[in-house]
């Protein structure tokens, strides 16, 4: 139970570097000498420490020379296996070592080629106890955006859609109509500072000119993803501004303005959210939100290819409109977001 207890802190405290540190796996890290945490850390930016460094740092400043000493009869709870290759920083199973720790349990195995085990032989072969499998299930669920990306080489893909009381998703005519309230947006925009990118496509972008932006919410805007095949939208539109990187995927040309990225793909009517994906993972894009029309979210349904879908259900209805897509997945959440409620659907069908 006491595994489990401090994996549990371990988990809490990753989950604190979302939004942050993608396309690295958020990690955790606990510390523990004599029952007593002495030390913890996460990994808070990108290129910046993991969290085994950031926790063996805080041992030091909490106990200053006494640090070696509580080092050699301490146990390492981490989230996931210490990495033992050379990246952005240096490995972390090398400063296990270093500090000649009793114990080290683990939560996840790396399935990233550099590391997938290897963290956890220089370990072994160095008389550090492992232990792992630790809270395994629920550390996979943290970080299943990084282990699809490593696994099934594409990004977490997450579908967004609002639909009324009697099914309808947007107006037939091009004017803007809000279904979902205030609380739904703020939502969205919190979801949108966790996830890599979002994705739309040419008609939403005509239709409705959105900022695409999280300023409803503290946190980064997320990569802006428009499929335009005929470079139709104008460039006067708010997807074409400076607040944040965007990127065009067209049958013209492949180009950079400023934070305007062209990239041309050929025959996009055929096998397009496999296209898109596979050029994500390229990318190293590790989660991306399609917040596009019928046409876009239906072409991913069809495919298979989606991992989560967040639709908001309204009280209220319209005379008429376009059909809501239709979704066949696991229901795993009913959350009531001020007059809406929010189901999120799992693809059962993606391992």
């Amino acid at each position: 139970m006491s595994d489990e207890l401090y994996m549990k802190r371990c988990l809490e405290l990753a989950e604190l570097g979302n939004g942050k540190v993608s396309p690295n796996p958020m990690v955790g890290c606990v510390i523990v000498s004599g029952n007593k945490i002495i030390g913890e850390g996460y990994h808070q930016q990108y290129g910046q420490a993991h969290a085994e460094v950031n926790a063996v740092n805080a041992v030091f400043a909490n106990y200053g020379e006494k640090s070696a000493a509580l080092f050699k009869d301490a146990i390492v709870y981490v989230s996931l296996e210490p990495c033992a290759h050379f990246g952005k920083t240096p490995p972390c199973a090398d400063l296990l070592v270093k500090h000649q720790v009793k114990r080290v349990v683990i939560c996840n195995v790396d399935p990233f080629p550099d590391v997938d085990g290897k963290g956890i032989s220089k370990l072994k072969e160095a008389g550090i106890k492992v232990t792992t499998g630790v809270l395994d299930e629920e550390g996979k669920y943290l970080n299943r955006r990084f282990f699809t990306r490593v696994k099934s080489q594409r990004p977490y893909i997450i579908l967004k859609w609002a639909r009324t009381a009697n099914g309808y998703f947007a107006p037939k005519n091009t004017v803007q109509q809000w279904i979902s309230g205030p609380l739904a947006k703020k939502a969205v925009h919190k979801w949108r500072t966790e996830e890599d990118a979002i994705v739309i496509g040419k008609k939403t972008a005509l239709a409705d000119n959105p900022q695409l932006s999280a300023r409803e919410w503290k946190g980064k805007n997320p990569i802006r993803i428009l499929i335009d095949r005929k470079l139709e939208v104008p460039a006067d539109h708010h997807i074409f501004n400076d607040r944040a990187k965007t990127i065009i995927f067209n049958e013209v040309k492949t180009d950079v303005v400023d934070n305007i990225h062209y990239i041309e793909m050929e025959d996009m009517q055929f096998y397009l959210p496999q296209k898109i994906a596979y050029q994500l993972y390229l990318m190293d894009i590790q989660s991306i939100i399609i917040e596009g029309g019928a046409n876009i979210l239906n072409q991913f349904i069809s495919s298979g290819l989606w991992d989560e879908a967040r639709v908001f259900n309204s009280a209220s209805s319209w005379d008429t409109g376009i059909h809501s897509p239709q979704i066949n997945g696991n229901i795993t959440s009913l959350i009531t977001v001020g007059q809406d409620q929010l189901t999120i659907y799992e693809n059962s069908l993606v391992s």
